[in-house]
């Protein structure tokens, strides 16, 4: 069957009712929400967002519903689909958007991919990363990995991605979403080193759809944070509360997790991996802390400065 591309069904999408199949890789991967309220009855109230790209541009995906369990963790950042019976609907204006890795890439903002297991019951296919064919000319993953020693000079809410040895994680804590709200956040405080500074990266990290990945951060595991946000400012000395946090569209990954994902290939993912190789494990290891209360920013040395 034809194939159409992004750009097409942007032009195109008001005057059609049914679409060409298409062929997309995923760029982008937004934490799983639950939607569900008491006084409504749904099966499964779930939603994920994915940025998608063909050669023409790219654009928002919404998994819904029933097809989130099914396919939410097969569907990973790299992953080529074939979509086909899928419904173009208006975007949703208020969502988060993830900071592409290509600057120069065109994004499709005023229409989204919607998935549904009905009205249409959407056909999704994995294309093997080894049958993918160069003359599809779907874009590669494009990283914005930073050196801990770049990191200073970074302005607040800049996106990036960051590698690292972890060297310190805190318990997981949690924080009410709204005020007299009974939803909570997860997170934890992790602190990673690269060698490119004497200071870690100091990481915190809200639980991101991966528990199998977020129980299991631990000292010495090789920990890359992808669309982490910059946060300073906290007090007068902006370089002693630089921080990074995650983002809705963030993925965490630790040693046993990093086969075949697209940052592998990336300059700065290899420089980190060579600074490793360098390094005595006994060494690192007297250096690493787990668990305990981690207050953020850290109190002064004295009452006398409060």
């Amino acid at each position: 069957s034809k194939l159409t591309n992004l750009g097409h069904l942007e032009m195109t999408w008001r005057s059609r009712v049914h679409f060409h199949p298409l062929l997309v890789r995923i760029l982008h991967k937004s934490r799983l929400r639950y939607y569900g309220k008491p006084e409504k009855k749904m099966d499964m109230p779930y939603q994920a967002y994915f940025e998608v790209a063909d050669g023409s541009g790219m654009m928002s995906m919404v998994l819904w519903n029933s097809l989130c369990p099914k396919w939410y963790h097969s569907m990973k950042v790299g992953t080529v689909l074939l979509l086909d019976k899928y419904a173009i609907k208006t975007s949703y204006p208020f969502k988060t958007h993830p900071t592409p890795g290509d600057s120069q890439m065109k994004r499709f903002a005023t229409i989204e991919i919607s998935l549904n297991v009905r009205d249409p019951p959407t056909e999704i296919s994995i294309i093997p990363e080894e049958m993918v064919k160069p003359e599809w000319r779907l874009p590669e993953v494009k990283y914005r990995f930073i050196t801990r020693s770049e990191l200073d000079d970074l302005p607040h809410n800049h996106s990036c991605d960051v590698i690292g040895l972890v060297t310190f994680v805190g318990r997981a804590e949690r924080a009410r979403k709204r005020e007299h709200s009974e939803d909570f956040w997860l997170y934890r405080w992790a602190h990673a080193i690269d060698g490119t500074s004497d200071q870690p990266f100091i990481l915190e990290l809200f639980a991101t759809s991966q528990p199998d990945v977020f129980e299991r951060i631990h000292p010495m595991t090789y920990l890359v944070c992808t669309q982490m946000r910059v946060i300073r400012g906290l007090t007068e000395n902006p370089f002693r509360t630089v921080y990074l946090t995650t983002s809705n569209e963030s993925q965490i990954f630790i040693t046993g997790w990093h086969k075949g994902q697209p940052y592998t290939k990336d300059a700065k993912v290899k420089n980190f991996i060579q600074w490793t190789k360098l390094q005595s494990e006994a060494d690192q290891i007297r250096k690493t802390v787990i668990g305990g209360y981690y207050p953020f920013p850290r109190p002064p040395g004295s009452f006398l400065k409060y």
